[in-house]
Parts: C-alpha cells; sequence; structure tokens
C-alpha cells in the first residue's frame, strides 16, 4: 500500500458529494481548501476541475500536510500548501499574488489522523499527554489550561466550549485534583470528569467527558474566534457567484455560521437549513452523523 493509499484509507471526508455539488468546481478555476487536513476534499475538487483548476491548501498541523502532499502528489503543481490556520486565507493568497478565488470549502473539526494517530490527547479513548494543538508551535495546550486557569475560569471555558451543564462541578473537581496530581493525560481528565458527573446525569449517547474534551480543544486552539474571522474575511476573498462552503460539528460553529451568513450583505444563503449526511454515509462513516453543511454564494 503507498503513502497515498494509506492517507486515504484512515480518513473519508464528510458529505464529498454534497460539497462538491454546491462548490461545482470546474476547470480553470481556482479554489481554496482552508482545512487540508488529509487531502479527502482537495483531491475530490482537483479531479472534478481537471484539467486546469487549482487548489489552495491550508492547515496548521505539519502532521497531516506531509501526508496530504504525498497523497496529492499527482496533482503536480494544481495544488499549492500553505501552513496556516483558515483564518489567515486572505493573507495567504496575497502572498501568492492571488484576489479572488472561485470558492472556499472549510471542514471544521479532528481529522482521523489527529484523532487515532496523533498521541495528543484529542480523544479519551486512549491515555495520552493533554495537548490538544494543530499547530505544536502554539505555547498553550489543554495540560496547561487545566493546569494555569482559576475554577471559575475552568467552569467558563467548559460551559461556553462545551455546553456541558456540570461545568462548575467539573472544575472544582479538577482544581482539587490538581492540588494534589497534575492532570496532564486524557485518562486521567476523563475518569475525573466521570467521577465528577453524578451518574444520574451521564449522557446516554456520548461519554461523559465528550463536551469537557471539545471545550478544551475548542480553547486551546481559539477556534470560535478562528471561525468568526474567517466568516468575515473570507468573503472579500470571493469572486462574483463563488461559493463558501463551511461544514461544522457542533452547535456552537453551525449557529455562528448561520448568523454570519445571514448577516452579510454580500452573500445570498444557499441552504435554508444544513444539509446533513445521508443514513448511507452515516452508517459508513460516524463522524458524519454530526457534520452540517452551510452554503453561500457571493453577489
Amino acid at each position: 500500500m503507498t503513502r497515498q493509499d494509506d492517507a486515504a484509507k484512515i480518513h473519508c471526508s464528510v458529505l464529498p458529494a454534497e460539497t462538491l455539488e454546491f462548490l461545482a468546481p470546474h476547470s480553470d478555476g481556482v479554489y481554496v481548501d482552508g482545512t487540508l487536513g488529509l487531502g479527502g476534499h482537495s483531491e475530490a475538487i482537483l479531479k472534478q476541475s481537471s484539467p486546469n483548476g487549482r487548489v489552495i491548501g491550508f492547515d496548521w498541523d505539519e502532521a497531516a500536510i506531509e501526508k496530504s502532499r504525498e497523497r496529492l502528489k499527482p496533482f503536480g503543481d494544481r495544488l499549492t500548501i500553505i501552513r496556516r490556520n483558515f483564518s489567515e486565507i486572505a493573507e495567504g493568497l496575497a502572498e501568492l499574488g492571488i484576489d479572488k478565488v472561485d470558492g472556499i470549502l472549510i471542514d471544521i473539526g479532528l481529522s482521523s489522523l489527529q484523532l487515532d494517530m496523533g498521541a495528543r490527547g484529542f480523544s479519551f479513548q486512549r491515555d495520552e499527554p493533554l495537548d490538544m494543538r494543530m499547530d505544536i508551535r502554539r505555547e498553550i495546550t489543554a495540560a496547561s489550561i487545566l493546569a494555569d486557569c482559576r475554577e471559575q475560569e475552568l467552569a467558563d471555558i467548559f460551559y461556553y466550549y462545551g455546553e456541558e451543564k456540570q461545568a462548575r462541578r467539573i472544575a472544582s473537581y479538577v482544581v482539587k485534583e490538581r492540588m494534589v496530581n497534575p492532570v496532564e493525560t486524557s485518562g486521567q481528565l476523563a475518569t475525573l470528569v466521570a467521577r465528577a458527573v453524578p451518574r444520574a446525569f451521564h449522557p446516554k449517547r456520548i461519554h461523559v467527558a465528550t463536551r469537557v474534551f471539545q471545550a478544551l480543544r475548542i480553547a486551546v486552539n481559539t477556534e470560535l474566534e478562528n471561525l468568526a474571522a474567517i466568516l468575515k474575511s473570507g468573503v472579500s476573498c470571493l469572486a462574483p457567484g463563488a461559493r463558501f462552503c463551511v461544514i461544522s460539528f457542533h452547535s456552537l460553529e453551525d449557529r455562528m455560521v448561520k448568523r454570519k451568513f445571514r448577516e452579510n450583505v454580500e452573500l445570498k444563503v444557499l441552504t435554508k437549513k444544513p444539509i446533513v449526511a445521508t443514513p448511507e454515509e452515516q452508517e459508513k462513516n460516524r463522524r458524519s452523523r454530526s457534520a452540517r453543511l452551510r452554503v453561500a454564494e457571493k453577489i
């Protein structure tokens, strides 16, 4: 198996057909994949925009870039990769001398690489160091947040970023625990949250620590701030008639995308309700079950 096949095997992009339908890539077009990841969406765009379509891929995860670069090597100079967060798309395009593009796609969320191979504590399925940085050049980690933030700050992070109703109780347990032992691994945190939340309040469909892990990941990577930035600046990068496609995975992101699209007078919203995965895709790819695609067009 080649490295290209390996990257494709460990990651399955969500809503691929729906995304291509709305983005409508064509030859001679220039498209931005703001979350390159392992290159699934970019590969689909490059294939549909053959022979001359171009993709500018942005990502700040070095490991993902290495794998996607190998996977997409057959497309040659039709692909350009920039190691930046999607909030800096305008700056990255300016460096390339590109004024307008024919479409932007952002798939917000973790890739299979980060969950299964990154060993950075994104998942509570294994006991790993609580890092959670998508870009290892950043200084703040999940462990440092748990160690340094005051109890009220931790409660706010868990509540506002994770929509965790037991936020105060969990924060209290974290502060008490760190006085004895620093909370430095995903296994420690998952066990601590399970102990903090009364059994009657454990959710039935997800792990009790899911929202806390989500909240920490968002805080470490300033994800909501980055999303707000690109929803504002990305519109100026679009040519008239170009599409802005955003795939989100939880309600905080989806509500922000919905609101920002509606408020922007330069955009025409094409999806009154978010597009969701078909039952067939949800069966094949569990990650797609929470995916929500919203699309707007530059007027």
